[in-house]
């Protein structure tokens, strides 16, 4: 069960920012929320959806644990710290957001108890975030890649994780690509900004368009109704083989989110 090709992101999102961000795509249609223990935005997130009343089935539901909450007597309860917050009794989606630090713990731990707070209720799925092949490799020795909905990783024209993304691939896992726009930084990209005026369309529809055309689920954050309302329509874009290729041959390596903890990336 993979998240919904859009989504909104409520990443750096906080307070009253976040509840309108929420409640705007809600009433404009989004159905997949994407938060997670370190955002400090879970109750805001959980306040706009109740307010909002769309019905808890028809949402899909993603928050993912912090580090400091992997050892396997942690997980499950700060799962369900997370449930009150959000005021759901589970999500449909809980991602382990990091690698354990140094590898300190094993994956194999971490996602054994993921797994169980699966079978507890807690959450209908479970995935990853931020793994490289090898931390994925253990994941699916613990797990078996069945078990995993998604990897979600940072893709975008200027950093297109390649061999992860095949890795991922050629075990059956989808991927779930965060900061498509690269925090706006490919929007003035001439090969993009060209293919938009092109096709009457705007740069982010084209780099979001670029990640769904590739089978990816997407997860832009904006706190403007028109840019929410205008991501949303990315759906609805075609983008040719030759414009598909010509944002591939954008791709430099050129990554965002690179925290001091992060693995060694492949």
């Amino acid at each position: 069960m993979h998240p919904p090709a859009i989504g909104l992101g409520t990443f750096r999102l906080q307070g009253q920012q976040v509840i309108d961000s929420v409640a705007t795509a809600l009433e404009l249609g989004y159905r997949h929320i994407d938060t997670a223990q370190i955002y400090g935005n879970e109750a805001e997130v959980g306040q706009a959806i109740a307010a909002s009343g769309v019905p808890r089935d028809d949402l899909y539901l993603t928050t993912k644990v912090w580090t400091d909450s992997l050892a396997a007597d942690r997980l499950a309860p700060s799962l369900e710290e997370s449930l009150r917050k959000l005021r759901t009794d589970r999500v449909d989606l809980a991602l382990i957001h990091w690698p354990s630090p140094g590898d300190v713990l094993p994956v194999a731990e971490y996602m054994t108890a993921l797994h169980r707070a699966q079978q507890q209720g807690l959450t209908r799925a479970i995935g990853v975030s931020n793994f490289t092949i090898a931390h994925l490799q253990q994941a699916i020795d613990a797990v078996g890649a069945d078990a995993i909905a998604t990897l979600q990783i940072e893709i975008h024209p200027y950093l297109q994780n390649r061999k992860v993304v095949a890795f991922a691939r050629q075990h059956g896992i989808h991927l779930t690509a965060y900061m498509s726009l690269a925090y706006g930084k490919v929007l003035g990209d001439p090969v993009i900004v060209a293919i938009a005026q092109r096709l009457g369309a705007t740069p982010a529809q084209v780099a979001l368009a670029w990640g769904l055309q590739q089978g990816y689920a997407v997860i832009p954050s904006s706190t403007r109704r028109d840019n929410l309302a205008s991501n949303l329509h990315a759906a609805t874009l075609r983008l040719s083989d030759d414009d598909m290729a010509a944002i591939a041959g954008l791709e430099r390596g050129a990554r965002l989110a690179n925290p001091d903890f992060a693995p060694h990336w492949d």
